[in-house]
């Protein structure tokens, strides 16, 4: 990107002319001046109060006599363009965002050593006894002086951010590629690499997996900000969060805030070696919450709801059990049969209590035994089984699951 070079010239409503021998004066007196103008400022702004020596000094100085040097030039030449000495503080501004350093400093400093400096120059223009009218010239030249630097150096300053934030994410995402890919991870590539994306190692980690909307980039930017690595271009969109059970940034309400109302599944907490699980977990788990197994609003996590996702990891096996567990309720017709599923699940999860199972179903306890001498037609001794029960546990809660799109066991 090219430093601005705005227009010059003569400003309007001034029509008496800059003697040229002044330029030639303020030029000759431009090394004092500047010795000036770097003292007030260094005295003024207390990010330039260093040591009077070595680089930082020399960066200083260098910035004073380039923006003199274009106010003088202004004087001499009205509708010069004073592309270079722009250039330069445009590179001002770049640095100072290369350097992680905000621009108020740089911008603080200009205004300080501009009306320092106009009040020097103003001072000779005086002397030499110049019209009053020559002298509110001078004064708008030196303003322009320094708003035509500022910008140059604000330009400077928003195009380096702009890069270096691009590439920060770019850095992040392969970090975050490398750490969710297949198979072992070298500890030290992942350190060498977030150092490169001013990323901390954390000890232990969750991965989310995020339902897609219209505008990702809406939820990226605050969660990215907190410290997690978000990609939202995968599918589906997922980040890594550094130390969640110890951190607030991705705790309750404030994590659910910063989602903006987007569903979103947090897999469990691992070893950072081990997020590729976190992930996998997450994943599906978010699979289960588009199917209504899982709540599907909100944030989900995985260590909520491990005996739906240990159920639900392997479907095929799970439709062989509940089929073979489930066999004699195939003989009910439908309306009675999830009655009668609906209270052997109750019965086999109350310890066979019948007055609890009752009061969990709300219906009356003869109700409930009639029910249960009809399963028991049904299913003979294999009630009593243990290996039976957990068989018939197991396949009753992925059916409740399944019907019930608001279970949140």
């Amino acid at each position: 990107m090219a430093a601005p070079t705005p227009p010059h010239g003569v400003p309007d409503g001034f029509g008496a002319p800059v003697p040229p021998e002044l330029a030639k004066l303020l030029r000759d007196q431009l090394e004092s001046v500047a010795d000036e103008v770097e003292e007030e400022v260094r005295r003024q702004v207390p990010e330039y109060a260093r040591p009077a020596d070595g680089a930082y000094r020399a960066h200083l100085r260098s910035g004073v006599v380039q923006a003199l040097t274009l106010f003088v030039d202004h004087i001499a030449d009205p509708c010069g363009q004073g592309a270079s000495i722009t250039a330069t503080y445009y590179e001002l501004g770049r640095g100072e965002a290369l350097e992680g350093r905000g621009l108020d400093a740089l911008q603080s400093a200009l205004r300080v050593g501009g009306l320092h400096a106009w009040r020097l120059m103003g001072r000779t223009a005086e002397e030499l006894g110049l019209d009053s009218s020559v002298v509110a010239m001078l004064g708008e030249l030196a303003f322009q002086t320094v708003h035509e630097v500022a910008e140059a150096a604000a330009a400077g300053y928003a195009e380096a951010r702009l890069r270096s934030t691009d590439e920060l994410e770019r850095r992040r995402r392969r970090l975050l590629d490398l750490l969710l890919g297949e198979g072992p991870v070298a500890p030290e590539a992942v350190q060498d690499l977030a150092h490169g994306a001013r990323w901390t190692v954390p000890r232990q980690v969750a991965v989310v997996a995020l339902a897609a909307t219209a505008d990702q980039r809406e939820t990226e930017r605050p969660l990215a900000a907190a410290g997690a690595l978000v990609d939202m271009e995968s599918r589906p969109p997922r980040m890594l969060v550094p130390d969640p059970d110890g951190s607030s940034r991705f705790g309750g309400r404030a994590f659910a805030l910063a989602l903006r109302g987007r569903p979103a599944a947090v897999g469990p907490t691992v070893p950072l070696a081990e997020a590729a699980r976190s992930l996998h977990w997450a994943t599906r788990a978010l699979g289960l919450m588009g199917r209504g197994i899982l709540p599907r609003q909100g944030v989900v996590r995985c260590s909520d709801h491990l005996s739906t996702l240990l159920l639900h990891s392997d479907e095929p096996m799970l439709a062989h059990l509940r089929s073979r567990a489930l066999a004699p309720l195939d003989a009910v017709a439908e309306g009675p049969r999830g009655r009668l599923a609906e209270t052997l699940l109750a019965w086999l999860l109350s310890g066979s209590n019948v007055p609890d199972v009752a009061a969990r179903l709300h219906i009356h306890p003869q109700t409930v035994r009639y029910r249960l001498r009809q399963l028991e037609k049904l299913f003979g001794d294999a009630l009593h089984d243990p290996g039976t029960r957990l068989d018939l546990i197991l396949a009753l809660r992925a059916d409740a699951l399944r019907d019930d799109d608001t279970f949140t066991a």
